[in-house]
């Protein structure tokens, strides 16, 4: 029997088992995926977000500012990308510019440090791409950018590595209340827990509901993406919004942590709670957006688009977080409606659920927690010197296999021979970025391929996209 188990890979659940790993405790983390991060983290906007806007005196404004300042802390220790590159809320109409008030007094009420509005002429010279037609902005200087997998796989492998378990591709079919445990149910096997964390993003209601009366009901909330090339990538140094309203912060233009820039989201509420796909009708809106832009001083060329992707954001009617023992289900924690600021908040959010586990279980501490985690080599961050040095130790790190994003053999090796390491093409992808850039994998794929076979020790014919189902090869034309 486990002590604890957290159903849900995404950031909350890795945050959560990485806060729980501190103590002596028999844990594991089950998700439906097939690695950390495959469901709502990895795909949204990989913001870092202030805390201005959240309503003062919430859940979610408390968990927004304190998870912020934990993320750029906590990156120092588990090395995953971070960048405080400040935030800009862009009003473009005259008649609007008391929202900006608005923004800074909630911003205030909710601690977020060093915020002020800004007039058009320093927000040009700080952004020269913004339109002519800004009237001012709030500068929120705590804003910031991150990479939302690389935050799950950094919080997941620091967790491994303190002794936690990983089941991947178990979805939850039923969890059972018993007199002192629960019994979560799952396509491959049911496993006894005394703790349940539930942190399964816009499927935490369908598990609430299995073990309480008090029903929650999540909207899966749709939000769609342009990611635009690397060449546009400077074209804001800054996260740069309109004014918010009342489907979200609406549609922005941002850097990426990795460099590219994109445009999004939209939102769009939905009955299908695993319905990723793009849109035609919207993808065009936000393509005319990004050329037509309130936001934007010239035209974003639409031909330096390199793809397009869809997230799903855990939306509750009530518009937010609940992070709280089940009040008719005693040891089942969960962490309900965590949609934007999620990201930003979920190392807050796991500080919160370990303090009232803690509260009331008392579990001891351990005397050997790992606290530091090292990333995967990245190549394009040494310096000639070191990259020599490194290739004249182990030479597959001069051998380039995705040239768009210039990802050596050595990296997806290390990728692979690590805690939590890689097991399918999507793994090394978000390990490593080999497949993200131009060409979108379309020559780096084979050779991948083969790294992963040759590393695992399996046939080609077993490696996968993302898990069970999505082989890439079913056969060989002729044998060898």
């Amino acid at each position: 029997m486990y002590d604890i188990i957290v159903i849900g890979a995404g950031v909350t659940g890795t945050c959560t088992a990485r806060e729980l790993s501190k103590y002596q405790v028999n844990m594991c983390v089950i998700d439906k995926g097939d690695d950390v991060a495959s469901g709502t983290s990895k795909a949204n906007s990989g913001i870092v977000h202030g805390g201005y806007d959240c309503k003062p005196g919430t859940l979610m404004a408390e968990m927004n500012v304190r998870g912020n300042e934990l993320l750029y802390k906590l990156a120092e220790d588990l090395d995953y990308p971070i960048k405080k590159n400040g935030s800009l809320i862009v009003c473009t109409v005259p008649e609007e510019r008391g929202k900006l008030d608005v923004l800074l007094e909630q911003a205030k009420e909710n601690g977020v440090p060093g915020c002020r509005i800004i007039d058009k002429e320093e927000a040009l010279k700080m952004e020269p791409n913004l339109t002519d037609n800004t009237v001012a902005a709030l500068y929120v200087p705590t804003g910031g950018i991150i990479c939302p997998w690389g935050l799950a796989i950094a919080m997941g492998e620091n967790a491994a590595m303190n002794g936690c378990e990983f089941k991947f591709e178990h979805a939850v079919e039923n969890i059972i209340k018993k007199d002192d445990h629960y019994e979560v149910v799952t396509n491959k096997g049911t496993f006894e827990t005394k703790i349940v964390v539930n942190a399964a993003g816009v499927y935490a209601d369908t598990l609430h509901n299995m073990v309480s009366e008090d029903k929650k009901h999540i909207i899966a909330r749709r939000g769609e993406y342009l990611l635009l090339d690397k060449e546009l990538g400077d074209y804001f140094s800054a996260t740069v919004f309109p004014l918010p309203g009342k489907m979200g912060k609406g549609i922005l233009c941002a850097p990426t942590i990795h460099g590219n820039m994109f445009v999004g989201p939209s939102a769009t509420d939905i009955e299908g709670k695993d319905d990723v796909e793009t849109t035609q009708d919207i993808l065009d809106d936000l393509a005319y957006k990004a050329q037509h832009s309130y936001l934007t001083r010239t035209k974003l060329p639409m031909n330096k688009i390199i793809t397009s992707f869809a997230g799903l954001r855990a939306h509750l009617p009530e518009h937010e977080f609940i992070i709280e023992e089940a009040k008719d289900a005693p040891g089942f924690f969960d962490a309900l409606g965590i949609e934007s600021p999620g990201l930003t908040s979920s190392p807050a959010i796991a500080e919160r659920i370990a303090g009232q586990i803690q509260d009331k279980y008392h579990f001891p501490e351990k005397d050997n927690f790992i606290a530091k985690r090292k990333d995967v080599i990245h190549m394009e961050d040494l310096t000639l010197e070191e990259k020599n040095a490194l290739i004249k130790e182990k030479p597959e790190y001069g051998s380039i296999v995705c040239r768009c994003e210039m990802i050596t053999e050595g990296e997806i090796m290390d990728a692979i021979n690590r805690p939590l390491g890689a097991r399918t093409m999507d793994g090394v992808k978000r390990r490593t970025r080999a497949g993200m850039g131009r060409c979108q994998a379309g020559f780096c794929t084979p050779r991948t391929m083969e790294i992963l076979s040759r590393e695992l020790g399996i046939p080609m014919t077993e490696i996968t996209k993302k898990g069970e189902g999505s082989n890439l090869l079913v056969g060989k034309i002729k044998e060898d």
